[in-house]
């Protein structure tokens, strides 16, 4: 079934049991047992981004990707075994970069010698998603604790979740509102493309379609023919932001109104009314993009928390107990 064609008692029922579980989170659930949590994890992944610019919009992209995917619960972090394919390797997930990974994994070891057993995997991927967020010029924020570590972790479960490149106006705000997210909060969301890379092969079309894409800027479609070979022979990764590659900022609403969305599911934002105020208003108002961007963000940390008997405390992220 297309996610466009959903009926809306479904997905108000998706939307609410998304938020389950989101009651028992606080900004100080660790005040007791790890009182220096933030800093622990704060240090680590000021260390990651120094040494690569990547770890950024990885670590951005690995907490969108787990919230998307049977909610906020560090699912996305666990390995594929003999026989058993995790969320990490299913198709929509093949591009999750290495860094982001190996950021929360530094950043689980270093809490771990300081406070063992107390801290989940899915607190840490919370943190640090913060972390990178305000540590190269996004806006810092309170992040609320206490979720719980998922206890499976499937790829088949992936489909039909996440946002894809192609994805027309009403897929996007479908997949959104399952979540229990509004339009305004996509919109925000979406933002995070101000940092980090995508593949040639995730908007070749755009380029080299006959007829090109017409709401692409024909200045910037001439650079992308550049870095994108026509034949596909090799699918090199180009910045989502060309302008301020490493500053999460709202550029990424600016390079839109100029037809430099990178991805056609960014610069559709544009075309559309439902949600073109949203980007102008943005690209003009760094403070009132600040305020989008984290209402939405703390709203995405809600979804599907796992609590009580849903979940544990994993020793090591990319393990189960």
């Amino acid at each position: 079934m297309a996610w466009s064609s959903l009926p809306f008692v479904v997905l108000f029922a998706l939307a609410v049991s998304a938020q389950l579980g989101a009651s028992d989170l606080a900004p100080d659930y660790y005040s007791d047992t790890c009182p220096n949590l933030e800093t622990i994890v704060r240090g680590v992944v000021k260390q990651k981004m120094d040494a690569n610019i990547r770890a950024i919009g990885s670590t951005i992209r690995l907490f969108f990707h787990d919230c998307f995917v049977e909610g906020c619960d560090g699912s996305v972090l666990i390995s594929s075994t003999a026989g058993s394919a995790a969320e990490r390797d299913a198709e929509d997930n093949q591009s999750l970069a290495f860094e982001g990974f190996d950021t929360v994994n530094a950043a689980k070891a270093a809490v771990e010698a300081a406070c063992p057993d107390q801290v989940s995997c899915a607190d840490i991927l919370t943190i640090a998603t913060r972390d990178a967020i305000s540590m190269s010029g996004g806006p810092f924020y309170p992040v609320e604790l206490g979720r719980l570590d998922g206890l499976s972790s499937s790829a088949g479960s992936v489909t039909g979740q996440l946002p894809r490149p192609t994805h027309t106006i009403n897929q996007l705000i479908a997949i959104f509102r399952a979540q229990g997210l509004t339009i305004s909060h996509m919109v925000a969301l979406s933002a995070a493309h101000t940092v980090g890379l995508a593949h040639c092969g995730t908007f070749r079309d755009r380029v080299y379609g006959n007829p090109a894409d017409p709401t692409l800027n024909p200045t910037y479609a001439a650079f992308l023919r550049t870095r994108c070979p026509a034949d596909g022979s090799s699918d090199p990764m180009v910045l989502m932001d060309q302008s301020s590659p490493a500053t999460f900022d709202n550029q990424y609403f600016r390079n839109l109104q100029d037809g430099g969305g990178l991805l056609a599911s960014d610069q559709v934002l544009y075309t559309d009314s439902r949600t073109r105020t949203n980007v102008d208003a943005w690209a003009n108002s760094t403070a009132a993009f600040s305020r989008a961007f984290v209402d939405a963000i703390t709203k995405l940390g809600r979804v599907g928390v796992k609590s009580g008997s849903q979940g544990n405390i994993r020793e090591q992220c990319d393990v189960f107990n």
